[in-house]
């Protein structure tokens, strides 16, 4: 037997597994937390927020504390679990808080009809930007302010577009 192979043998295997199996744990469990509750990437895909997000999708960076510390307000992108399908992740702008009237055309693509609503209090008012091919509250009305789950603070992907996300009031 070669001595780098006796050496081998002799090696603590079972401490350096042990050890290496902890850390992933403890790396695992950090990567998790901040990515639930302090800041994760995604990848919104969809015609919805044309032209500030491409259909293709940009990965993006959600900021999670301030939806949950209320730092959100209009004109901000907001990343929110769908009140019609619980199972999808939705991003839009936010047009209105509450106690905001919000004014917004009905059928945009048919007619100038316009409808006025007040946001009631523990709402968002939420849509599109290409409001044309979006769902949004104009569809689902207010949206509770308990789905929101993250800010949208900037742009990685595509590095041309890297950077903040153009707030439109």
């Amino acid at each position: 037997m070669s001595r780098f192979l006796r050496r081998l043998a002799g090696a603590p295997w079972r401490a350096i597994v042990e050890s290496a199996i902890s850390r992933a744990v403890v790396v695992g469990c950090g990567v998790t937390v901040i990515d639930e509750r302090v800041v994760s990437l995604t990848y919104p895909r969809g015609p919805s927020m044309l032209p500030a997000i491409n259909i293709m999708g940009d990965l993006v960076v959600a900021d999670k504390l301030s939806a949950r510390y209320g730092w959100v307000s209009p004109g901000d992108v907001v990343q929110f679990v769908s009140p019609e399908d619980p199972r999808k992740t939705v991003i839009k702008r936010v047009l209105g808080m509450e106690g905001d009237a919000v004014t917004y055309l009905v059928d945009p693509a048919n007619s100038d009809v316009s409808k006025t609503v007040v946001v009631p209090k523990g709402h968002i008012w939420v849509q599109g930007d290409n409001i044309h091919n979006s769902t949004d509250s104009r569809q689902f009305g207010p949206l509770p302010y308990g789905l929101v789950n993250g800010k949208i603070c900037c742009r990685i992907l595509p590095l041309k577009g890297f950077g903040s996300i153009d707030s439109k009031q």
